[in-house]
């Protein structure tokens, strides 16, 4: 009587394929992509290319904070660390959060460097012995 009869809307409906339904979710996926996964995989890498490279004389810094010098790579996944004068301690490799300050490799051990020469600043001791003419220690 008052209600009316509803007929199915076939004409008015857009006819879409799957292709347009998952447009959405594959263009989120792209930007999640580009965005999170890329750089994060980026870091790791680099962080692996950081952890292969460390040698005796670095000094690092691992995950739980702590400062030292390598004294000794014991393996492929430990190293000797010192972190006060006389104390070391046995650090896995994979918890070296990085690497503070790089040791040159070894060029010719019998020579002394000269770091004018090399390119590199003076230091201050070097930079105070040459203003007083050679004449402090």
């Amino acid at each position: 009587m008052f209600i009316s009869p509803a007929y199915a809307q076939a004409g008015g409906g857009l006819g879409g394929g799957g292709f347009e339904a998952l447009l959405p979710l594959v263009l989120i996926f792209v930007v999640f992509y580009f965005l999170l996964i890329r750089p994060q995989q980026k870091k790791a890498k680099q962080h692996r290319e950081m952890l292969a490279a460390i040698r005796r004389g670095d000094k690092i810094v691992t995950n739980g904070g702590i400062l030292g010098t390598v004294t000794k790579v014991v393996d492929e996944n430990e190293l000797m660390v010192e972190i006060a004068e006389g104390i070391r301690v046995r650090v896995q490799r994979g918890m070296v959060a990085g690497v503070r300050s790089k040791t040159e490799p070894v060029k010719d051990a019998g020579k002394p460097v000269d770091t004018a020469a090399a390119g590199q600043p003076e230091s201050a001791v070097s930079k105070l012995k040459n203003f007083l003419g050679g004449k402090g220690k």
